[in-house]
């Protein structure tokens, strides 16, 4: 016997999926505008609203709240089918229908502490395949693709994160650590990899047109929520301040945190309020190259570490640089206006896009421990003090087994 929710999952990977496949191929070959002409388009708008709010409603009429998933995974994974549904919604200006599934995203949202809408995570690591197949809102070859290469980025990441995690307790001179450093310059490389494949195979057009409208701010009752991040995980964060690139005292890097925080799955919030009590590794490193003598073993781990740091600054910059630029800010800026509502529209995030290009920019030169003039540098001085060290120091003969 299926649940009400077993019906409402089979409707979004079926006939939801059809029907936004439909209404984007009209939007791409309108270029990206709502056709409104169409009685077929019109009849495929109206079913998404209708049907989506009728089988959410058989889920909340099937009780009290006991009648809902009763495991966080469950219930997480309900609140995120329940937000692509919402999200779809919002993306072809269906308005009335939807306000029948805001109490059910509402409660699954409170009792995971998180916001009431998809964020990435639903698409990417929690996005159960039936049948080889994930949740997505079309069948378009480039949202996979996306959902995909971005998922396995945040997979590298959390590979790099868990790694470094384990450095504080072993200490920066351990051979142990070495070997965690190595695993943490692995999963970097494979993230920037990923972000060349995706570089290469994800189309702007398709992107900007049909991806990126579905990922745009919407309204859960009287509140908006903003648009889906991909780096909206614990990872990225955990990495930029064990690393020490990123300051948690740092009243910009700070807000950034706050903001993000219930954007990100409940698991990744407590890995985040772990990760910024840490030592940065950069002072640990610092502080004993500094005490001497410089060990083969020591000198060993900061050239690893240094290498991580610049991998990491390579993974941020080529992200900006080579798929947020141009695939966000390029086709934006060709965007006809009345087509995105103004500039607020030219964003997933919400703010005006040239506020979210400033925050991305200002996240590269830290995360590059680039020094611009008129800002202290961030990491800057400690990595040159660092590198100091080691240029000034003796170079061993022979090099330890834990190298």
């Amino acid at each position: 016997m299926t649940t009400a929710a077993d019906d409402f999952d089979r409707w979004i990977r079926n006939d939801f999926v059809a029907l936004n496949t439909l209404l984007e191929e009209a939007h791409f070959a309108a270029g990206g505008r709502i056709p409104h002409d169409r009685p077929e388009l019109a009849t495929a708008r109206r079913r998404i609203g209708h049907e989506g709010a009728e089988l959410v409603g058989r889920i909340t009429d099937g009780g009290p709240p006991h009648a809902l998933p009763t495991k966080d995974d469950e219930r997480y994974e309900l609140l995120g089918s329940v937000g692509l549904y919402l999200g779809a919604c919002r993306r072809h200006e269906i308005e009335g229908p939807q306000s029948a599934a805001w109490p059910l995203a509402q409660l699954l949202a409170s009792s995971l502490g998180v916001v009431p809408r998809f964020v990435f995570a639903h698409q990417a690591l929690y996005n159960r395949a039936v049948g080889d197949t994930f949740r997505t809102f079309t069948s378009l070859a480039d949202e996979r693709a996306f959902i995909l290469y971005n998922g396995l980025s945040v997979l590298a990441y959390q590979r790099t994160a868990a790694a470094l995690r384990r450095v504080p307790a072993l200490g920066v001179s351990s051979p142990l650590t070495g070997y965690l450093l190595r695993e943490a310059r692995s999963g970097l490389e494979d993230v920037l990899d990923l972000g060349r494949t995706l570089s290469k195979t994800l189309d702007v057009d398709r992107f900007f047109l049909n991806i990126r409208p579905y990922f745009k701010a919407h309204r859960v009752g009287g509140v908006e929520y903003r648009g889906v991040n991909a780096g909206d995980f614990a990872a990225i964060n955990t990495i930029d301040v064990l690393l020490g690139l990123c300051s948690p005292y740092d009243p910009f890097y700070q807000a950034l945190l706050t903001e993000k925080y219930p954007y990100m799955p409940p698991e990744d919030q407590a890995a985040l309020r772990a990760t910024v009590t840490a030592e940065p590794l950069l002072d640990a490193f610092v502080r004993e190259t500094a005490a001497g003598p410089l060990t083969p073993q020591l000198r060993d781990n900061a050239e690893l570490f240094l290498a991580v740091c610049r991998l990491h600054g390579a993974a941020s910059a080529f992200h900006h640089h080579r798929l947020v630029v141009p695939f966000l800010q390029a086709p934006a800026a060709r965007a006809p206006q009345e087509q995105e509502s103004g500039t607020a529209g030219l964003t997933t995030s919400g703010p005006p896009l040239h506020v979210v290009m400033g925050t991305l920019a200002r996240l590269v030169d830290l995360r590059t421990a680039r020094q611009r003039p008129g800002t202290d540098g961030g990491a800057r001085p400690a990595l040159d003090r660092l590198r100091q060290a080691l240029d000034a120091a003796p170079r061993p003969t022979s090099r330890t087994c834990g190298a």
